[in-house]
Protein backbone atom coordinates (compact mmCIF):
# COMPACT_ATOMS: atom_id res chain seq x y z
CA UNK A 1 0.00 0.00 0.00
CA UNK A 2 1.68 3.17 -1.16
CA UNK A 3 0.96 6.51 0.47
CA UNK A 4 0.01 9.48 -1.68
CA UNK A 5 0.82 13.13 -1.11
CA UNK A 6 -2.78 13.60 0.03
CA UNK A 7 -2.25 10.89 2.70
CA UNK A 8 0.89 12.63 3.96
CA UNK A 9 -0.92 15.97 4.17
CA UNK A 10 -3.81 14.34 6.07
CA UNK A 11 -1.40 12.70 8.52
CA UNK A 12 0.47 15.98 9.06
CA UNK A 13 -2.85 17.78 9.66
CA UNK A 14 -3.88 15.18 12.23
CA UNK A 15 -0.50 15.48 13.96
CA UNK A 16 -0.66 19.28 13.75
CA UNK A 17 2.64 19.37 11.87
CA UNK A 18 3.16 22.05 9.26
CA UNK A 19 4.93 20.52 6.26
CA UNK A 20 6.12 22.28 3.17
CA UNK A 21 5.35 20.70 -0.19
CA UNK A 22 9.00 19.70 -0.56
CA UNK A 23 9.17 18.08 2.91
CA UNK A 24 5.86 16.29 2.32
CA UNK A 25 7.22 14.85 -0.95
CA UNK A 26 10.42 13.70 0.80
CA UNK A 27 8.44 12.19 3.69
CA UNK A 28 6.16 10.35 1.27
CA UNK A 29 9.16 8.69 -0.40
CA UNK A 30 10.70 7.71 2.95
CA UNK A 31 7.46 6.33 4.38
CA UNK A 32 6.77 4.36 1.20
CA UNK A 33 10.26 2.85 1.48
CA UNK A 34 9.54 1.82 5.08
CA UNK A 35 6.18 0.33 4.12
CA UNK A 36 7.91 -1.56 1.30
CA UNK A 37 10.35 -3.08 3.79
CA UNK A 38 7.46 -4.09 6.06
CA UNK A 39 5.71 -5.79 3.15
CA UNK A 40 8.95 -7.61 2.31
CA UNK A 41 9.28 -8.84 5.91
CA UNK A 42 5.63 -9.93 5.97
CA UNK A 43 6.14 -11.97 2.80
CA UNK A 44 8.59 -14.33 4.54
CA UNK A 45 7.08 -17.78 5.21
CA UNK A 46 7.18 -18.37 8.96
CA UNK A 47 5.00 -21.48 9.01
CA UNK A 48 6.20 -23.92 11.67
CA UNK A 49 8.63 -21.45 13.25
CA UNK A 50 8.05 -20.90 16.95
CA UNK A 51 7.98 -17.25 18.04
CA UNK A 52 11.00 -16.03 19.98
CA UNK A 53 10.52 -13.82 23.03
CA UNK A 54 14.03 -12.46 22.57
CA UNK A 55 16.30 -12.49 19.49
CA UNK A 56 19.34 -13.64 21.47
CA UNK A 57 17.72 -16.63 23.15
CA UNK A 58 16.52 -14.75 26.20
CA UNK A 59 19.30 -15.89 28.53
CA UNK A 60 20.46 -13.16 30.86
CA UNK A 61 23.71 -13.08 32.72
CA UNK A 62 22.92 -12.34 36.33
CA UNK A 63 25.39 -11.02 38.83
CA UNK A 64 25.86 -12.96 42.06
CA UNK A 65 23.70 -11.71 44.94
CA UNK A 66 26.47 -10.92 47.41
CA UNK A 67 25.93 -9.00 50.64
CA UNK A 68 28.12 -5.90 50.49
CA UNK A 69 26.92 -4.09 53.61
CA UNK A 70 26.19 -5.61 56.95
CA UNK A 71 23.52 -4.79 59.51
CA UNK A 72 24.36 -1.48 61.19
CA UNK A 73 21.01 -0.90 62.90
CA UNK A 74 22.43 0.31 66.21
CA UNK A 75 24.66 2.86 64.49
CA UNK A 76 21.78 4.06 62.31
CA UNK A 77 19.36 4.29 65.23
CA UNK A 78 21.63 6.82 66.95
CA UNK A 79 20.24 9.42 64.50
CA UNK A 80 16.61 8.60 65.34
CA UNK A 81 14.77 11.18 67.44
CA UNK A 82 12.77 8.33 69.00
CA UNK A 83 12.57 4.58 68.50
CA UNK A 84 10.38 1.63 69.38
CA UNK A 85 11.62 -1.98 69.07
CA UNK A 86 14.55 -0.89 66.89
CA UNK A 87 12.34 1.11 64.48
CA UNK A 88 12.15 4.85 63.84
CA UNK A 89 9.19 6.43 65.63
CA UNK A 90 7.73 9.37 63.74
CA UNK A 91 4.78 11.62 64.52
CA UNK A 92 1.42 10.73 63.00
CA UNK A 93 0.82 12.90 59.94
CA UNK A 94 -2.46 11.46 58.61
CA UNK A 95 -5.57 11.53 60.77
Amino acid sequence: MALTLKDIQRISDLARIDLSEEKAQQLMVELNDILGMVEQIQSVDTEGIEPMPHPFGGAQRLRPDDVTEHNRRTENMQNAPDEVDGLFLVPKVIE
